[in-house]
């Protein structure tokens, strides 16, 4: 990679503030409150990663990624995941066509939903494991594999799936392997009553919300570069090691409760994705080193899916984040 000089670098960073500003003023327009879910999208986004985003039924999760998407000027489209939706339906496929003068066939790909910058894939929990599974490569090696063929996806390529939680009615949980896919499992939970009484202005008057296209997709491939760039003090980069490693009982470092209630503990992904998104949320603070604090925020976010627990931490009513929040009271940032 070319060094940039001082003053290209010092635009860069001033068009990823001014671009970052108006993404959040355009999706004000239609999304009230959901400060943080907005600010783990927009990591999600400037690092190249994928987003699982959890809520229960109208929290405003398909709304709040189709506005985002609007905002991005990408190609976008969405998959309604449901449980009789097949493979081919989101890669595509090979069909035969005859030419007319010739008579002669040959196969035709056909691109299905897949083949997109932004892809929304709706309820992605309501479909059965074979079919979640194709976006396995997608996700991982942006390309997939159709009789035999590999096809390049386009760049940049985010999948932005919701998901209602497991417990309800029709529902297939997630494989492990593409949970670990996810930069984020980001949770939606019930906005406050000043905030309710705000969506209840918006959407129920004749007042109608025009989102504007406000960066392009070389721009975003150029931020993700931009966020790779960022520095990270050793020291911090081995605390976030430090908090990962606590979370597998095979650890020598891993406290009593870990060893206890977790059966599996998050993988060095978790630790890549843990330090990359604390750089986007650095830069998105106006801040151009990462911090202990960024570390901290981003934890449960990043490491919640991660981490598997056994029949005794349900038992005892823990979950993951409840596991992640006590081994941050274990292991605290180190004063600055």
């Amino acid at each position: 990679m070319t060094p940039l000089d001082t003053t290209a670098l010092e635009t860069r960073l001033d068009r990823f503030q001014t671009v970052q500003t108006s993404m959040v003023e355009q999706v004000r327009k239609v999304i009230v409150g959901q400060d943080e879910v907005l600010e783990q999208l927009m990591i999600a986004l400037f690092v190249g990663g994928h987003c699982l985003i959890t809520g229960l039924p109208g929290t405003a999760k398909t709304l709040l990624v189709r506005t985002i998407a609007q905002t991005l000027g990408l190609i976008f489209k969405r998959i309604q995941f449901t449980p009789d939706l097949m493979p081919a339906d989101i890669t595509g496929t090979d069909i035969i066509e005859e030419d007319p003068a010739s008579r002669r066939r040959t196969w035709t790909f056909v691109h299905g939903p897949l083949f997109a910058n932004v892809l929304l894939a709706d309820e992605i929990n309501r479909t059965p494991p074979k079919t979640q599974s194709a976006l396995l490569e997608a996700m991982q090696e942006l390309s997939c594999t159709v009789r035999g063929n590999q096809y390049r996806l386009p760049a940049p390529f985010f999948v932005l799936a919701t998901q209602n939680p497991i417990e309800l009615e029709g529902t297939y949980p997630l494989p492990e392997a593409q949970l670990d896919r996810f930069v984020f499992n980001t949770v939606l939970d019930y906005l406050t009553a000043e905030e309710e009484l705000k969506v209840i202005d918006l959407t129920t008057s004749t007042r109608n919300a025009e989102i504007e296209a406000i960066t392009s997709a070389e721009e975003i491939l150029s931020f993700q570069q931009l966020v790779r760039m960022v520095p990270i003090a050793e020291d911090v980069a081995r605390y976030a090691i430090a908090l990962v490693r606590a979370t597998r009982g095979t650890d020598p470092s891993a406290p009593d409760f870990v060893r206890k209630y977790v059966n599996f503990g998050a993988s060095v992904r978790g630790a890549q994705f843990l330090v990359l998104t604390a750089k986007a949320r650095a830069l998105l603070r106006g801040r151009y080193h990462v911090s202990y604090d960024d570390i901290t925020a981003l934890l449960k976010p990043v490491l919640r899916h991660r981490i598997l627990v056994n029949f005794l931490a349900e038992s005892d009513k823990l979950s993951s984040d409840d596991i992640l929040g006590k081994v941050l009271d274990l292991k605290p940032a180190p004063k600055a």
